[in-house]
């Protein structure tokens, strides 16, 4: 049986060390949750490995748990502290809230798939908020927020959850099609929200941002 205890330190030593990620308090995170619990049943030996992982979803609408080196630099960005809101959007089996969560940060956890909002709320078991509904609505009526992740690839531009954000907030997903996506980060100033390239980055994409047809990004 696999040493998840040793394969996390592995992770944060071979594959978020060595990407830039240097926060001593998002490391520590990613070494003290358990992602083993946050895969599907069966899968628990591939949990740590460094690519991005299928965790399930319905008529189409998939989510994918991201390889752990860019989770963890799209956390750091978001410069979570103790006491912050942050919406988790797409959380699938909840394990970027869980991070979050051991951040100090007040998590909600928005799934619009049922049977993955149930499996999240059992994980987390009331360490995050579970809230169930469309993605790209976000969770109003929880926000403001400081932070908001977006658990997936985005190719239009996710300007609702952008104006939930409180003034300085920031927002973290990969954005743009496919091979030319990055993950990208906006800040919010008064009623103006900056953007800048990070990293390049490769996620599958989410439905409830995905661009119409003929859309050029």
């Amino acid at each position: 049986m696999l040493d998840y205890a040793q394969a996390r330190r592995l992770m944060v030593d071979c594959q978020l060390r060595t990407f830039d990620v240097n926060d001593i308090a998002v490391l520590d995170a990613f070494d003290t949750v358990p992602r083993e619990r946050f895969v599907p049943q069966g899968r628990e030996d591939f949990a740590y490995i460094d690519q991005t992982l299928r965790l399930g979803g319905a008529d189409g609408d998939t989510r994918f748990l991201p390889a752990p080196m860019v989770l963890a630099r799209m956390i750091q960005v978001l410069a979570i502290r103790p006491g912050a809101r942050v919406l988790d959007v797409g959380t699938g089996y909840g394990y970027a809230a869980a991070l979050m969560s051991r951040l100090g940060a007040q998590v909600v956890a928005l799934e619009a798939v049922p049977d993955l909002a149930a499996a999240a709320r059992e994980r987390l078991a009331g360490t995050a908020e579970v809230v169930e509904g469309p993605l790209a609505a976000g969770s109003p009526d929880h926000g403001p927020y400081e932070a908001i992740l977006i658990g997936g690839r985005v190719e239009v531009r996710p300007q609702a959850l952008l104006e939930q954000l409180k003034d300085g907030g920031r927002l973290a997903c990969v954005m743009g099609r496919e091979r030319a996506a990055k993950a990208t980060m906006f800040v919010r100033a008064g009623d103006a929200f900056g953007s800048r390239p990070l990293f390049d980055a490769s996620l599958p994409a989410l439905t409830a941002f995905a661009a119409e047809a003929g859309f050029t990004f």
